[in-house]
């Protein structure tokens, strides 16, 4: 066959790929397809560094990871949850079966109206 003698049509050289005015902070070894907005317009680079570990989203889904991780990890803190929980669904329950019993009562209430007037 003639393979051989066939020249590959790719550049293999990573360097050829990267842009060549690089501009001061920009490490040469990344990506060259991730930034590309700070390779151009290097002016908005302080926006990129706001909206990083400072930014108040990742305080919070940090703190939210942790207090899971805690819940998940502890036992007592596991129980403690469930009888919290258990009580909160009793507490529930006896608020519904109170308004179920106010709303029985003003139908009554209703219903001797209507045979008094009568």
């Amino acid at each position: 066959m003639n393979n051989q003698n066939q020249v590959n049509q790719y550049d293999i050289n990573i360097e050829n790929t990267r842009p060549q005015n690089l501009q001061n902070g920009v490490n040469i070894n990344q990506n060259p397809y991730i930034n590309q907005s700070l390779l151009q317009n290097p002016q908005q680079s302080n926006s990129l560094t706001k909206s990083g570990f400072t930014s108040g989203d990742f305080i919070k889904g940090a703190l939210l990871g942790a207090a899971v991780t805690y819940l998940l990890t502890n036992k007592n803190a596991q129980e403690t949850l469930m009888k919290a929980f258990g009580k909160g669904s009793e507490l529930f329950s006896a608020g519904i079966e109170e308004l179920k019993e106010r709303y029985e009562d003003a139908k009554a209430q209703m219903q001797a109206q209507q045979h008094h007037q009568e």
